[in-house]
């Protein structure tokens, strides 16, 4: 009698989920799918990985007017702003450095050092603080951080060349690096140009072996790794153009590769940021999933990684002055937010005017950007852009600018998430090539005016050919809401498409206000196109919550 109520039982829970799952896409929701089409987790994106809120209230507040801030008096505010920044350097605990409400001046990078800090102003509307910066940082002293980027383009002598336009210029350090507040670890590299700036790594720990997906690594040669720290996991590509891992990212189909994958044999081509939750042996467990197998041709390895930890940047504008575009790439440096070397830490209600570049991130992980608008007349290069960054969640951006990456996972980006985001000039989902891989596009909305022949490049993806294709397998698309502006009367599907080189890629949702029809690279999988997916809106909440449950958390 109990083993035939224990079999109705099962009988029950499998009709339950039956009725879930056809309510679901099939990658999510049928077994044989689910085998037979990977799809990542990407519920690790953000801040202490999703697990817990933004902080609220965070620690000691420091008053930058007590350091001779004065707002709206028309003078220039750096110097004040510089002492206020200088004076948190040496206070200890969680420091908050509060803004006053109204306009400020600044003509001088703001760099941000030290960790548990927060530079906070008064909000992004009337009685908030605006950062307004009237020069590009092309006026300002150069950087030292930037010097092997610019000795990289003076001897590779990287130039914008457009005959069609008479454009024949220099490429700015200021395209894709930089930021009039900055975030970074003082005399640590961010990223790599030349081979005689390397350094060599302190290694922790060899890595043997591991599985996409799964969280335990086989190691040898332990060195002082110790549970709860925060390091870098290194592949590399040491077999030339032939090398297994270039199969590995792009799965052996055929795909042109550029020669970046092969070229820098000491510079590891795949990396993700990690914690070390346990070590037993020779088995290390990290907190969050990898993204290809491990294999010991690719001779990983775990090594120091130096950071700041709880940084905040939020409730502020940035603002800078109309200014004419030149050319692409050459940019002049209103660049708002540039963050490096930062982990468990966020931007938060930010609006950004006028900026070529509204964030940039670099060598970053754990990283929350959330509540941003980008605005202005000015052509830009990026509103929030990634590159070279892991598990990062940018959540609720509004593009009301023209650029020209709108949204954008750049080299080396794996693991990150665009949520809840909206662009409504020119969108562009763009994966900028160099093994790029696992990123998510989800449940964003886009608004766009189709071309005379009925199509629309979404999904193009820039970036130099040495670095193609435009990304690795399992990217993916989830819940695209497209509104098209033009064109309404036409019966045929609208045609999106851009993407040719860039193999198993995952389209899923893409719907909107017509019907639509998806042209993609390689071994896609499309699923439920011009449908809305209304059970489940966002992929990065459902995994999150799946993985929460598990972990016996509401």
């Amino acid at each position: 009698m109990l083993k035939k109520r224990f079999i109705i039982h099962l009988v029950l829970i499998f009709q339950s989920w039956i009725c879930i799952s056809q309510e679901l896409p099939k990658i999510i929701g049928d077994l044989t799918t689910i085998e037979n089409n990977y799809l990542p987790d990407f519920s690790y994106a953000g801040y202490h990985n999703g697990e817990v809120p933004l902080p609220m209230l965070f620690g000691e507040i420091i008053l930058a007017t007590n350091y001779g801030v004065i707002p709206n008096d028309g003078l220039d505010d750096s110097k004040a702003l510089l002492n206020a920044l200088e004076a948190t350097k040496t206070m200890s605990g969680n420091i908050i450095l509060q803004l006053p409400a109204g306009k400020l001046i600044l003509s001088n990078i703001l760099y941000i050092e030290r960790s548990n800090f927060v530079l906070r102003g008064t909000g992004i509307g009337k009685g908030g603080t605006e950062i307004y910066c009237p020069r590009p940082m092309m006026y300002l002293k150069d950087p030292e951080s930037l010097v092997e980027l610019r000795e990289y383009l003076l001897k590779f002598d990287k130039r914008q060349r457009e005959k069609e336009n008479n454009i024949d210029l220099p490429f700015s350090q200021y395209a894709w690096s930089g930021g009039m507040i900055w975030t970074q670890v003082p005399g640590e590299r961010v990223k790599s140009y030349l081979g005689k700036y390397d350094q060599p790594q302190k290694m922790l720990a060899k890595v043997i072996k591991g599985r996409r997906g799964e969280k335990t690594l086989i190691v040898s040669e332990l060195n002082n790794l110790k549970i709860g720290d925060i390091v870098q996991l290194d592949l590399f590509n040491k077999d030339g153009e032939n090398g297994s891992i270039i199969n590995d990212l792009y799965k052996n189909i055929g795909v042109k590769v550029g020669s970046h994958h092969w070229e820098f044999p000491s510079l590891p081509i795949v990396r993700q940021q990690v914690e070390i939750v346990k070590i037993s042996g020779n088995k290390v467990t990290i907190k969050t999933p990898l993204t290809i197998d491990i294999r010991s041709e690719y001779q990983a390895q775990l090594v120091a990684w130096k950071h700041l930890k709880e940084v905040g940047i939020e409730h502020l504008r940035i603002t800078f002055p109309n200014s004419p575009r030149v050319a692409h790439h050459v940019e002049p440096g209103y660049n708002g937010i540039f963050l490096t070397r930062v982990f468990n830490s966020w931007v938060k209600d930010v609006v950004i005017h006028n900026a070529d570049s509204g964030i940039l991130a670099e060598e970053t992980a754990n990283i929350s950007i959330k509540d941003i608008v980008t605005t202005g007349d000015n052509m830009a290069h990026y509103t929030v852009a990634m590159a070279g960054v892991h598990n990062v969640l940018v959540n609720n951006l509004k593009v009301y600018n023209n650029a020209v990456h709108p949204l954008s996972f750049n080299t080396f980006s794996t693991k990150n998430v665009y949520q809840n985001c909206e662009v409504f000039s020119n969108p562009v989902l763009d994966q900028h090539s160099g093994a790029n891989h696992q990123n998510l596009f989800d449940n964003v909305k886009v608004h766009l005016n189709v071309h005379k022949d009925g199509s629309y490049p979404l999904f193009a993806g820039g970036g130099a050919p040495y670095w193609k294709p435009s990304h690795g397998a399992y990217s993916t698309f989830w819940n695209i809401n497209i509104q098209v502006e033009n064109k309404l009367g036409d019966t045929k599907p609208f045609v999106l498409n851009g993407m040719e080189d860039g193999p198993f890629a995952r389209v899923i949702g893409v719907h909107g206000n017509h019907n639509f029809k998806i042209e993609y690279g390689y071994k896609t999988y499309i699923e439920s196109t011009n449908k809305s997916l209304t059970k489940t809106p966002s992929l990065y909440n459902y995994q999150l919550k799946k993985r929460l449950r598990n972990y016996g958390k509401k």
